[in-house]
C-alpha cells in the first residue's frame, strides 16, 4: 500500500496555482503539476466559506479517502491540489469521486489499468 506526501507550505500550494494545468468542476478544482519525486503529494484547500471546522474537516477526511483509494490509478511523480467548492457539502461520496476521477481524467492523469 502506498503512502502519500501532504502538501503543507504556503509556497507549494501558490507554485500549484500559479504554474501547474487546472481543471474545475462543480464540486471540485483539482491542480496538477509534475514533481521530481517518485510519489504524489496531495494539497487539500477547503475555505472558511464552506462552514464551519466540523463540516471542512468531513469533506477533507472525503476527498483524502477518495485519493487514497484511487492512488494506484493515477500517475506517480505529480503534486495535487484538491480546491473543495461549497457544492461538495451538500454531495455524496460517490458524486465526489466521480468528479474527482472526471477531473483527473481530462488532465490526463489516470494511468491505463487493464
Amino acid at each position: 500500500m502506498k503512502r502519500f506526501t501532504s502538501l503543507k507550505n504556503n509556497y507549494e500550494f501558490r507554485r500549484l496555482y500559479y504554474k501547474g494545468k487546472s481543471a474545475a468542476g462543480s464540486r471540485l478544482v483539482l491542480y496538477v503539476r509534475p514533481n521530481k519525486l517518485e510519489r504524489n503529494r496531495l494539497g487539500i484547500t477547503v475555505g472558511t466559506k464552506i462552514g464551519k471546522a466540523v463540516v471542512r474537516n468531513r469533506v477533507r477526511r472525503r476527498i483524502r479517502e477518495i485519493f487514497r483509494l484511487n492512488e494506484d490509478k493515477l500517475a506517480c511523480g505529480r503534486d495535487l491540489v484538491v480546491v473543495a467548492r461549497s457544492r461538495s457539502i451538500i454531495s455524496e461520496y460517490r458524486e465526489l469521486e466521480n468528479e474527482f476521477l472526471r477531473l483527473a481524467d481530462k488532465l490526463g492523469l489516470l494511468v491505463c489499468t487493464e
